[in-house]
């Protein structure tokens, strides 16, 4: 199995990283942003991806994507290390994985949501996380097949949506393998 280090990592080339990828082993995980529009958050979220070894990150949205500076110093080049791609309807998004039979899986406070703890997942499965600011819309919720949430004890209201997705993805691997 191959492990890189940063400076491995940032000084890796796209071509390269298509090669060896093919001998890398995936989760049955996507990760689906629903208009996510901090650029240090997206390529976070591509160190996320590599972390649990994910399927995908689909970027829903008028979005910044790779190539992109910032993403390639927060992702520490994982970026190029994992399939992604860009969608600009997160509605088409979710019916395309719905109908290749993902389970649809929204992380978000809603008077529908459950603890995450108890969330009972199929493979393959789309987590979607929506803006820091606005979170996922109705629309959006109404096409997931359930809604998590993480139980906040304090006076904040949420977590990051990056601390969110790695609490939650690192849950649904622990449940499905």
């Amino acid at each position: 199995m191959i492990k890189l280090n940063s400076h491995q990592l940032r000084a890796s080339r796209v071509g390269d990283s298509q090669k060896l990828q093919k001998d890398l082993k995936r989760n049955p995980i996507i990760i689906v942003l629903d208009n996510v529009l901090d650029t240090y958050n997206i390529g976070t979220f591509f160190r996320l991806a590599d972390a649990i070894a994910a399927e995908k990150l689909i970027l829903c949205g008028p979005v910044v994507t790779p190539p992109n500076l910032k993403i390639h110093r927060s992702s520490i080049g994982t970026w190029k290390w994992i399939p992604w791609e860009n969608c600009l309807a997160v509605g088409d998004c979710l019916k395309k994985l719905k109908q290749n039979g993902y389970q649809i899986t929204a992380v978000e406070q809603a008077k529908n949501s459950i603890n995450y703890l108890k969330a009972k997942y199929t493979k393959p499965v789309a987590l979607v996380l929506g803006s820091e600011a606005n979170g996922i819309s109705a629309e959006t919720l109404a096409l997931c097949d359930q809604i998590v949430e993480i139980p906040m004890h304090g006076i904040n209201k949420s977590l990051n949506v990056l601390v969110s997705a790695s609490i939650i993805t690192y849950d649904i691997v622990n449940k499905l393998l």
